[in-house]
């Protein structure tokens, strides 16, 4: 079973049944009992299993396990599938649906033996082959849209959650990004965007002002206004001057803080506006220092704003985390949030952005006033050309411990 076969199959199903033919070929292919997908929600703290195409509709609700301390939690870390036995003889194998960073989900197989050398190098494949089959085919279903949500969203939230990237994190030679989002219970105003181009990697982190539906549509401007600007081809202040405009034009007297990013991947050159945002924090050998920038006033406060673009010093090794100033709120005081991001330095930005989210949530008794976002960057360094990008989901001959 290679990748061109598992896709051209799922291929020719409907987008709901594509997953029942790749659970398909991996029980004819090596007996297993069981196949199931588990996708993982929103908030990075838990899986939803999906059930069959013939009931991931039903009014039921979707079985959900708490990460913590599971071997789910272990492989999604490690990136590396598992190997475990079960009772009645069967052999568990977990493996990682991953693509360039985006930790999507999880294949768990049930089998009468131990797969050899060749059998996991199918299962890994075929869970590669599974992350494109998902983001192939999540454009025409709700069904993966359905599997995250373990609970419901307000009307805000909902606009937000379709401002993010379609993946929350990407892996490439040169750097990985990585973000994380935890919606207010009455606000919808944080979004955070990146794209990678030829020659550049962009990303943006807004913050607009205000609650429910109506920060909910002043993001909705700004990220609109400065994704039309950067795929009209405009620099950094060009995009921050039509995100401003856009808010004064339309945004009812109100306003949204943003910061923009744009590295060079031919050289490492780095430069960045800041209009009325929190400074960034830069984690470089082990300490971290918090980068102040010139400050100019947020999108939508006064027509005609001029916006500074200034240069930024990140060498390969460095953490870049940006975030909004619902990580900085009053109870979110009690996160020692520098130690933390030291802490959670080894850590892919992907696990470290979920686990300072979920810090401060923590902090606010599973609760919070203001959305808290944070985006994590690792410079890798324009010299790394042969760096793996699939953070795992290529690890077909590792040994997996029973």
């Amino acid at each position: 079973m290679d990748l061109a076969d598992t896709l051209a199959a799922a291929e020719a199903a409907s987008p709901v049944e594509s997953l029942d033919v790749v659970a398909g070929m991996l029980r004819g292919r090596l007996n297993a009992a069981a196949v199931t997908f588990l996708i993982v929600d929103f908030t990075g703290s838990s899986v939803v299993r999906l059930g069959a195409a013939d009931d991931v509709e039903s009014s039921g609700p979707p079985e959900r396990v708490a990460l913590p301390g599971t071997l789910y939690a272990d492989v999604l870390r490690t990136q590396r599938p598992a190997v475990r036995r079960e009772g009645g003889g069967l052999v568990r194998v977990v493996a990682p649906v991953t693509n360039r960073g985006d930790a999507i989900g999880l294949v768990e197989l049930f089998l009468p033996d131990r797969p050899d050398d060749d059998g996991m190098r199918q299962i890994a494949a075929t869970a590669h082959a599974l992350a494109y089959i998902v983001i192939a085919n999540r454009s025409f279903t709700d069904v993966y849209q359905w599997g995250r949500r373990t609970r419901p969203l307000n009307l805000a939230a909902e606009i937000q959650h379709r401002l993010l990237p379609a993946s929350l994190a990407c892996e490439a030679a040169q750097f990985t990004v990585a973000g994380a989002l935890e919606p207010a219970t009455h606000v919808g105003g944080d979004t955070f965007d990146y794209v990678v181009d030829r020659d550049t990697m962009q990303l943006s982190v807004t913050d607009a002002m205000g609650h429910d539906v109506e920060a909910a549509l002043l993001a909705t401007l700004a990220v609109g206004a400065l994704r039309r600007a950067r795929r009209a081809g405009a620099d950094l202040e060009e995009q921050a001057v039509e995100a401003n405009q856009a808010i004064v034009d339309n945004g009812r007297r109100g306003f949204v803080t943003g910061q923009l990013l744009r590295v060079s991947l031919l050289d490492g050159t780095t430069e960045f506006v800041n209009a009325g945002h929190p400074w960034p924090l830069r984690l470089r050998q082990g300490k971290v220092e918090e980068l102040v920038p010139h400050v100019d006033l947020p999108f939508g406060i006064r027509p005609g704003t001029a916006y500074r673009v200034q240069r930024l010093d990140l060498r390969p090794g460095d953490r870049l985390v940006m975030l909004t100033d619902g990580m900085l709120e009053r109870r979110a005081g009690d996160v020692e949030l520098l130690s933390l991001i030291v802490s959670t330095g080894d850590l892919h930005p992907r696990e470290a952005s979920r686990a300072l989210v979920a810090e401060v949530l923590r902090a606010h008794g599973g609760s919070l006033q203001d959305d808290a976002t944070v985006m994590c960057l690792d410079w890798h360094g324009t010299h790394q050309a042969t760096r793996s990008a699939d953070a795992g989901a290529d690890l077909a001959e590792a040994s997996a411990p029973e």
